[in-house]
């Protein structure tokens, strides 16, 4: 299923942007108020439902034609918004409307609700929603005693009216218009009837709207409604926090320890159940309602039209929308073939400004009544083209099929024009909008200086001159700004999501284009091998770091380059992820001078090493007068000002949330100035004082990536990796092959970060999982041949995995396919990007595989940025070349690279995979 992860605070659709939403917990004491709501929408600046109303200087086609030669008559199109038309028609040269597509976003409310039915042993949940639409409750329960499996249909008897049976394990059941919806007020709902003295433990859903495909969930994970006591809370309960769905029984039930757990976002498996006594049952109702926002087409549109002035012969373009706020036109001119950017000369139209010698912006004029703005630009003879984009707010663009709007000025341009015009009428997707800096926009209008930067750097590095006076170092620090320009340019040409949040700088281009002396990529040098140095128990000894300091010497001769430790600070958890002192390095795994000599070993023996640092929350030493735990002790004795404002379980007062947040501990805010000042300040001291060389980040879905660089430019890691961990995409319970929203929401975080920062492709572990459970090894190629995960669009970032300590370990949240280990590892030791190995798996029966996957890839200086050639992706088999150095194939299918002049001789087998040499 295609999905969206509801947080208990916090529900958001799974496409590239995560609003951020509050929750009304209800009192479960007090009787549920009838879902009765009335949507509330967020102010845009574009209506659907905008009517044109002409200035002073317009008059409608009703009116008087004693206007002057310049006033304008309007006439209705048929996309109801308002055509301009002087009233010397024959001299307009051009005239096109373009459509412009938004989204409004309108909030409403998942509506969840426990109650007794008609009999004593009769109780009804409710599920429904306030916004319009087609809602489908997908559904299933999970039996006492049951612990194989969360989902299983339920009895007949429970089935509302119009249910579909999904396979064998689910439920799909309309939601219907309330008997209470009124024209003002919709709820859509469904009652789901059930018996106090059956045997089912949990009623599972999630939500689908059907008018979008999107699969609404609970924190990343199915809702889940208890019907027993003795479920473990891991973070997808309702009801919970009112102190519902206890079933009176006559044993003590023990507390329910893990709700400190971290919510990633994968499948949770309930793990012994035991048996109720079902006589002496009663549940107690609860009212829960969670918010939900629904993105909303809006059709506006944007006319320009251009005429010449006879008197003057100048050209005269005016522009009007139906968009309403303050609409600012960011525009130039250009001369020949060419659409090059120049600023036009004086006289400008009011308010205009300069934007760094390259463009200008200028505001347009408010029609009267509000209802849409216009302006008008004079411009002279000897020009081409007219280039613009409009900027309805700081986080809003829009242009025209990722291209810039361009009118042509004289008759040489117009065809040429008008077939641009054409080609983006056509388009399914005119326009393209999203939050990026006013940086990136201005970069987007010379997309060709950028490549002859990269050019000029190229020839810079590769001249004999160049490799005579220039160091080592600065070579590697030419080729990392290449990198970032790639960077750039490659957020230039998508048309999706929002790169970097927008931000005023005050050098030039060229000084920003000018490679830096010093070495800070995070990257590493794309031959690094990851070894995960722990598991989710590793804590319990009391003593890993001294354990692990034992193993240093054969990590090394496994072939490892890079070892991550588990979180050092002092936590709330024994696992490290509730960071408490984070200048308190006295842990579970061990005491700081255990720490510093075991990076010490780890250096002696050729290993870096990454801390597991965990910036997103904190836990708190002290409770404000509230009794909520928001304020700090220790060195980082900060108040609730650190705290997101938007997280009501720790009332903070800081700004609201830049990304996802975690419920279990306050997140942190990052535009805090003196948060940022303090992590980086700690980020520098872990480098000095222990050692690390770079950084695995934890939860990095819970604040914006800019941080990051933040973060990154100034403790300089040699390499540094983040977690970013949602959900992939899934129809029915069953993935779907195209992939490309989830690496897409992988790749816009890496660029957030302008590339200092590698991420987990936990998009292709997710494809490696149905491929090799369900045999379809055609998975493993995307619609262009390529990987179909991370590394196939940005393998230099992509760190491959196949577990880790939540996947696998004793959590087992989202556990690789048993005994199929092995084919993970021989696709991800020979791929590009950087490959990381569980501890447990390294130290196993699979340990000499694979050393000798390891060797392989050394052997053949296979790095992050080989190159692949898939030459098989059929039902039962994956094959591929590396480099044209390496052949491998996974699968029970029968596989053989083609006779070539480099030969190929067998390097290693196992249980249905194969890797080849070149000769």
């Amino acid at each position: 299923m295609a999905i969206s992860a509801l947080e208990p605070n916090l529900l958001h659709l799974c496409t590239r942007e995560s609003p951020k939403l509050t929750i009304n917990l209800k009192n479960a004491n007090k009787k549920p108020p009838p879902l009765n709501y009335t949507l509330r929408r967020h102010s845009f600046n574009g209506s659907s439902s905008c009517k044109f109303r002409p200035t002073s200087s317009f008059s409608s086609s009703s009116s008087s034609s004693s206007s002057s030669s310049r006033a304008f008559n309007l006439r209705a199109s048929s996309v109801d918004t308002s055509v301009v038309q002087t009233s010397q028609s024959a001299n307009i040269s051009f005239t096109k409307t373009f459509p412009l597509k938004q989204t409004q976003k309108v909030e409403g409310k998942i509506l969840i609700r426990l109650d007794s039915g008609k009999g004593e042993e009769t109780w009804q949940l409710t599920v429904g929603c306030t916004l319009p639409g087609k809602w489908i409750l997908h559904w299933g329960v999970n039996y006492i005693n049951d612990a194989g499996s969360e989902w299983d249909q339920p009895p007949l008897e429970m089935r509302p009216a119009g249910s579909v049976p999904i396979k064998d394990y689910a439920i799909e059941t309309p939601l219907e218009k309330s008997s209470i919806a009124s024209e003002v007020n919709t709820v859509h709902e469904v009652k789901i009837d059930f018996n106090t003295t059956s045997s089912i433990a949990s009623i599972n859903f999630v939500l689908k709207d059907e008018e979008t495909g999107t699969w609404y969930q609970h924190r990343g994970r199915d809702f889940k409604v208890p019907l027993i006591g003795s479920l473990n809370n891991d973070g997808n309960i309702v009801g919970a926090k009112k102190g519902f769905g206890m079933w009176s029984v006559q044993r003590a039930m023990g507390q329910l320890s893990n709700m400190l757990l971290k919510s990633d976002g994968a499948t949770y498996k309930d793990e012994g159940f035991r048996e109720p006594n079902l006589q002496k049952r009663s549940l107690e109702g609860f009212y829960e309602e969670l918010s939900v926002i629904k993105a909303v087409p809006l059709d506006n549109s944007v006319t320009v039209s251009l005429r010449r002035c006879p008197e003057t012969a100048k050209n005269l373009v005016y522009i009007e929308t139906d968009l309403s706020g303050e609409v600012v036109v960011h525009w130039g001119v250009s001369r020949g073939e060419g659409k090059k950017w120049e600023i036009p000369p004086e006289p400008y139209p009011a308010e205009t400004l300069v934007f760094k010698n390259k463009a200008l912006r200028t505001p347009l004029q408010q029609k009267v009544g509000g209802r849409g703005c216009w302006g008008e630009f004079t411009l002279d003879e000897g020009l081409t083209g007219f280039l613009f984009v409009m900027k309805l707010n700081e986080n809003m663009w829009l242009n025209c099929m990722g291209n810039d709007f361009y009118i042509p000025l004289s008759s040489s341009s117009e065809d040429q024009g008008q077939n641009d015009s054409h080609e983006r009428a056509e388009s399914s997707s005119p326009l393209t909008s999203g939050k990026k800096s006013e940086l990136n926009r201005e970069v987007s209008a010379y997309a060709g200086e950028i490549i002859r930067e990269i050019r000029n750097l190229v020839s810079d590095l590769s001249s004999g001159k160049s490799q005579k006076t220039k160091s080592k170092k600065l070579h590697k620090s030419i080729l990392h700004e290449i990198e970032k320009l790639a960077a750039e340019a490659y957020g230039l040409f998508r048309s999706s999501i929002p790169t970097f949040q927008e931000q005023e700088t005050d050098f030039s281009e060229s000084e920003a284009l000018k490679p830096s002396t010093k070495l800070c990529s995070g990257t590493g040098s794309g031959f690094e091998i990851l070894c995960q140095g722990f598991n989710w128990e590793s804590h319990k000894s009391g003593r890993w770091y001294m354990e692990l300091n034992e193993k240093a010497a054969e990590l090394s001769s496994l072939g490892f380059t890079v070892v991550w430790l588990p979180p050092p600070t002092e936590s709330i958890s024994p696992e490290g992820y509730m960071p408490k002192d984070l200048y308190n390095l006295n842990s579970r795994y061990g005491s700081i001078d255990d720490l510093k000599v075991l990076v010490k070993k780890f250096h002696e023996v050729g290993i870096n090493v990454l801390g597991d640092a965990v910036l997103n929350h904190r836990c708190a030493h002290f409770q404000n007068p509230n009794g909520i735990w928001n304020i700090y002790g220790g060195r980082l004795d900060w108040d609730d000002r650190a705290v997101v404002a938007d997280d009501p379980h720790f009332q903070g007062k800081g700004n609201k949330s830049s990304g996802d947040n975690f419920h279990a501990a306050p997140n942190i805010d990052h535009s805090q100035e003196f948060v940022r000042m303090d992590l980086k300040e700690w980020l520098c001291w872990l480098r000095k004082e222990i050692g690390y060389d770079g950084w695995r980040l934890d939860f990095v879905r819970g604040f914006w990536g800019g941080y990051v660089k933040d973060y990154l430019d100034a403790s300089e890691p040699y390499f540094a990796v983040g977690e970013y961990w949602d959900s992939l995409s899934y129809s029915y319970g069953e993935m779907d092959h195209n992939q490309n929203a989830h690496r897409q929401r992988i790749i816009d975080w890496i660029n957030a970060t302008n590339g200092t920062a590698g991420a987990f492709d936990v998009t292709t572990k997710g494809i490696l999982h149905s491929a090799l459970e369900r045999c379809e090894y055609w998975r493993l190629s995307d619609e262009k041949g390529k990987p179909p995960g991370i590394v196939g669009w940005w393998p230099s970032r992509a760190v491959t995995f196949i577990e880790n300590h939540d996947t696998g370990s004793t959590q087992g949240h989202w556990r690789f396919p048993g005994g199929k280990e092995m084919q993970g590892y021989a696709y991800i030791l020979t791929h590009p990007g950087t490959p990381s190995v569980f501890y447990d798996h390294a130290f196993s029966h699979y340990q000499s595989e694979i050393s000798a996957l390891i060797s392989v890839r050394k052997r053949n200086k296979i790095h992050c940025r080989s190159i692949v050639q898939i030459t098989k992706a059929e039902k039962d088999v994956y094959a591929a070349m590396i480099d044209e150095k390496v052949a491998m194939k996974i699968g029970p299918g029968s596989y053989e690279p083609p006779n070539g002049p480099q030969g190929w001789s067998l390097a290693i087998e196992g249980k249905d995979y194969k890797v080849w040499e070149a000769s």
